[in-house]
């Protein structure tokens, strides 16, 4: 008997990915901790092993323990740029031939690989630099990107009416919101109550029970392969791609191709800020003066991945009052506000507010790519998203990477410039959804002319 529900897939791996992420880095930072000096990390204590006295010798220690950990987050992250585009790219493009479940088994097996590894690393204390390779090897057989996109386009394979794929699409939003923001208020009692071995051993069983129901129990959402796609080659299939992409904006006019180049160029440029900073919130909480703990670490967490369902009613809400463009905005500015709040913050109750501007941060992600999904032909929806998946994962990688440097650079003078920079930084999606604005956006013109070209190319073939 086969489900064609690919929902507990996800929950599962959205449960994996939260509490690995957290779990990881502080893994690494007592790694780093302990072996870079003759300092002893309490694990057990109540507080953060953090020195907030910039007289004392451990300070400094810790300033360089942080800059030890930041510049790892960013050795890992190139190690794993390249082969997660490659991965990405030929599983994502071929899913159309071979059928969405083989990019959705592939990544899941590199995940679970990779946290057997954190299994074994912690157990019999390997050089954590190691996790450079299994991060490579993870990225190869791809990454969380290809995972989700094969699991999105697994939902539009099956919900052939517009109203129907919204709801799909809604629930998923809804799923990762309360997956995300529960494991993340979760995961610091994983490590203090189970510590490292047990809370990667979790992980582990949860990815093998999600591997066991992609293989075993998940239908596939498309129909058997013809023999004329599965003898398409490699290489011919490279380069239906590449045409289809360059059709996409050959065949655009002179202002839609423009309006199309714009609202990418914005989603990847807020995209990049987002992403980027997103790791940076833990080694910032560790840091004096707020020197928080595995508990706390996982309050910041959870209250972080509450945007997901906040975006979603706010869009739900906002929908009925005002266009898309404008709940962009709100969502850009927003999140410039969280960003400059996050730089000044000192107190733990300061830190926990800086959350509430960033209630809004998803929505721009989401309306941007509503906005591009009506300015192209229905038959060349699947061609954007896969350009913009494409960005995306390059964009995210090279943002995390680059801010990872950055706040390895700043952290001893002052650790709060990464967020003031990302704040400065907003305005650039802020000012290019401005000409958005100004080039006359039409949403309910857009979305007529193109169905009216749509149904002229139909009476012309």
């Amino acid at each position: 008997m086969r489900i064609f529900l690919v929902e507990p897939a996800i929950c599962l791996s959205a449960f994996a990915t939260t509490l690995s992420s957290p779990l990881v880095t502080q893994y690494v930072y007592r790694r780093i901790w302990e072996e870079t000096g003759n300092y002893s990390f309490a694990s057990d204590s109540n507080i953060s092993e953090c020195e907030k006295n910039k007289s004392s010798p451990i300070f400094a220690f810790q300033e360089e323990v942080q800059k030890k950990v930041s510049l790892f987050n960013l050795q890992m992250d190139i190690s794993g740029l390249i082969p997660g585009l490659v991965s990405t790219f030929i599983l994502l493009s071929h899913s159309d031939q071979q059928g969405r479940k083989f990019p959705l088994i592939l990544s899941s097996v590199g995940a679970l690989a990779t946290s057997v590894w954190l299994c074994l690393l912690s157990y019999f204390a390997f050089p954590f630099q190691l996790l450079i390779a299994s991060t490579f090897i993870g990225a190869l057989c791809g990454n969380y990107t290809t995972f989700f996109g094969a699991c999105f386009a697994y939902i539009v394979d099956q919900c052939k009416e517009q109203k129907q794929r919204t709801i799909r699409i809604a629930i998923i939003d809804f799923i990762l919101g309360l997956v995300t923001g529960l494991t993340g208020l979760s995961s610091g009692y994983f490590i203090r109550e189970l510590g490292f071995v047990w809370s990667f051993l979790i992980i582990t069983m949860t990815l093998t029970v999600n591997l066991i129901y992609i293989l075993f129990f998940l239908g596939d959402s498309m129909k058997e392969s013809s023999s004329q796609n599965v003898s398409i080659s490699c290489s011919e299939s490279f380069k239906n791609l590449f045409y289809r992409a360059y059709m996409l904006f050959k065949n655009a006019s002179g202002e839609r191709r423009c309006l199309l180049c714009l609202l990418l160029f914005t989603t990847i440029t807020y995209f990049f800020v987002v992403i980027g900073t997103s790791p940076i919130f833990i080694l910032y909480e560790l840091d004096s003066p707020l020197c928080w703990n595995e508990v706390y670490i996982g309050y910041g967490s959870a209250l972080g991945s509450i945007s997901f369902l906040t975006s979603f009613l706010g869009i739900w809400l906002f929908s009925y009052c005002m266009e898309d463009i404008h709940m962009a905005f709100i969502g850009i500015f927003t999140t410039m506000a969280g960003m400059a709040m996050t730089a000044f913050a000192r107190t733990t109750l300061m830190m926990l507010l800086v959350r509430l501007p960033f209630l809004f941060t998803i929505v721009p992600l989401s309306v941007l790519r509503s906005m591009m999904s009506k300015v192209v032909h229905s038959t060349e929806q699947g061609t954007l998203f896969a350009c913009v998946a494409f960005l995306e994962t390059l964009g995210g990688v090279t943002a995390v990477s680059t801010f990872n440097g950055i706040y390895s650079a700043t952290v001893a003078w002052y650790p709060g410039f990464t967020f003031l920079l990302s704040a400065v930084l907003l305005l650039i999606p802020a000012v290019s959804l401005c000409v958005v604005k100004c080039t006359s956006w039409n949403e309910e013109g857009y979305v007529l002319r193109i169905q009216e070209e749509s149904s002229e190319d139909t009476s012309d073939s």
